[in-house]
């Protein structure tokens, strides 16, 4: 296994070890693909340690089917892992269609609320926030309020962030941030998505 070095050392009274697990908020934001595919690869890393994962899907069709929600789902009940539970609150591509899907930000506080309660109750070691930017670029959920819960959720929970337009204040708070960007993508070329790439 490859030992990366810190360019800094802080001085911040912990040791290697404590500082090496401390839980991390990650972000993947930016307008190019795999954001989302980044956030289920750290679920598969995770649960090979056999830590419980909560994933909360924001904004996409609680109807669409993604491939990584079938293989975690089959993986997490599999006994080998961790468990895996999935949880979905959109009504559909919101970035695309928002006018379309007035119940979206109702939904949105719904999951969020949610998340906090699972904060609390320490009920995952990772939490999968999919396209959880957006409730926050569009104001459905305060950026403050999220910065500030997950500055003092308890234990050893580490949560991963995906979506476009990541607010200011929550990318300067996380520890690892990941900008997404687009060099080129097969829509540019009239190419829709397809099956086994896209889901």
């Amino acid at each position: 296994m490859p030992q990366g070095k810190p360019s800094v050392v802080p001085d911040d009274g912990l040791t290697t070890r404590q500082r090496r697990n401390r839980p991390l908020v990650v972000v993947h934001t930016g307008i190019g693909k795999g954001k989302s595919t980044a956030a289920f690869g750290l679920a598969l890393r995770a649960w090979n340690q056999g830590w419980p994962i909560g994933v909360f899907q924001f904004v996409k069709s609680a109807k669409w089917k993604v491939g990584e929600e079938n293989a975690l789902r089959v993986l997490g009940a599999s006994g080998e892992g961790g468990s895996v539970d999935w949880h979905k609150m959109g009504e559909g591509w919101s970035w695309v269609q928002r006018d379309a899907q007035m119940d979206n930000e109702e939904k949105a506080r719904e999951g969020w609320e949610q998340v906090k309660r699972d904060l609390a109750a320490e009920t995952y070691r990772l939490y999968v926030l999919d396209e959880f930017a957006y409730p926050m670029h569009w104001g459905w959920v305060d950026t403050d309020e999220v910065v500030s819960v997950l500055r003092d959720r308890p234990g050893t929970q580490h949560v991963v962030i995906t979506g476009r337009n990541a607010p200011g204040a929550l990318v300067d708070f996380a520890d690892l941030v990941t900008d997404m960007s687009k060099v080129k993508h097969p829509m540019d070329a009239g190419q829709k998505g397809q099956r086994g790439i896209e889901w």
